[in-house]
C-alpha cells in the first residue's frame, strides 16, 4: 500500500475590496514581503507537502509567478492557474489541476492564501485526520456569543459551547473533495466552505483546533494585528 502524498491548493484570487488598497490583499506587503509569500513559504518548508497549487486571477498570473514564486523560490508551486467567479470555483480550478498528478487517497490541504500565520503542526495534524478517512477543520472556538438575526432583530442565540469559527487549512482525501466539489458544480450549490460541499454528501469531519493567530487577513485592522504579531514573534512588544 504506498503512502498518500500531501498536496495544497492555495486560493488567492479575491479582489480585497475590504482592504481598500490599491492592490490586491494577498500582495499586500506584511514585514516587508507579499502576505502570500509569507503563507506559501509555510508549506513550503513542510516536508509533508509534496507540491502546491496556487489560484490567482488571470491578469496577474505573470506578476505572481515573478514577484511571488520565483523571487522567494518557492519551488513546490506545481502551477499557478485562473480563479473563478466565486472561491468555490477557484477552488475547483485548483483541483482539477492536480487530477493528472493525484491518487484518489492522496490528501489536498485548501488553505486561504491571506492567512500567513498558519503553523507546520496544524499542516501535519491535518494531514493525519484527512490520511484516516475523515475530512479536517482547523477551527476555534467562538469568543463572542453568536445571535441569529431576520430583518434586524435577533431570533435565536446559539448555544456557544458548540459554536467553533472555521479557519483554514482543509484537508481531504483526493477523491472525496472532487467528488463533492463536482456535485455541488453540477447542482448549482455555493458552499460557505469545502467542508460544506464534503457534509451534504454525507462526510464525516473531524475538528483539528486551530490558532487565534491563525487569522485571514480581509481588512485594515487585520493587518495591523498581523504587523503586531510579527513583532511579538521577533521580540518586541506587540
Amino acid at each position: 500500500m504506498t503512502t498518500p502524498r500531501a498536496f495544497a491548493v492555495i486560493p488567492a484570487a479575491g479582489m480585497g475590496k475590504r482592504m481598500g488598497a490599491a492592490i490586491n490583499k494577498q500582495y499586500l506587503l506584511l514585514a516587508g514581503k507579499p502576505i502570500l509569500a509569507h503563507t506559501l513559504t509555510v508549506f513550503q518548508a513542510c516536508d509533508l507537502i509534496a507540491g502546491i497549487i496556487l489560484v490567482t486571477p488571470q491578469d496577474e498570473i505573470p506578476f505572481c509567478q515573478n514577484e511571488v514564486v520565483e523571487r522567494y523560490g518557492l519551488t513546490k508551486v506545481l502551477a499557478i492557474v485562473p480563479g473563478g467567479a466565486e472561491r468555490q470555483n477557484s477552488v475547483m480550478n485548483g483541483l482539477l489541476a492536480l487530477a493528472n498528478q493525484t491518487a484518489e487517497d492522496d490528501i489536498v490541504l485548501i488553505h486561504d492564501g491571506v492567512r500567513p500565520f498558519i503553523t507546520a503542526t496544524l499542516l501535519q495534524q491535518s494531514i493525519s485526520v484527512a490520511a484516516g478517512g475523515a475530512g479536517a477543520l482547523v477551527a476555534v472556538p467562538t469568543k463572542d456569543t453568536i445571535k441569529v438575526v431576520h430583518d434586524g432583530r435577533v431570533t435565536a442565540t446559539p448555544d456557544r459551547t458548540t459554536l467553533w469559527q472555521a479557519q483554514t487549512p482543509q484537508a481531504f482525501r483526493f477523491g472525496q473533495i472532487m467528488q463533492a466539489h463536482r456535485k455541488a458544480d453540477q447542482e448549482g450549490f455555493l458552499g460557505t466552505d469545502d467542508c460544506s460541499l464534503v457534509e451534504r454528501c454525507g462526510g464525516s469531519i473531524k475538528v483539528v483546533p486551530g490558532s487565534y493567530r491563525n487569522i485571514k487577513i480581509t481588512t485594515p485592522e487585520d493587518l495591523v494585528l498581523a504587523e503586531a504579531f510579527l513583532q511579538q514573534d521577533a521580540g518586541g512588544k506587540p
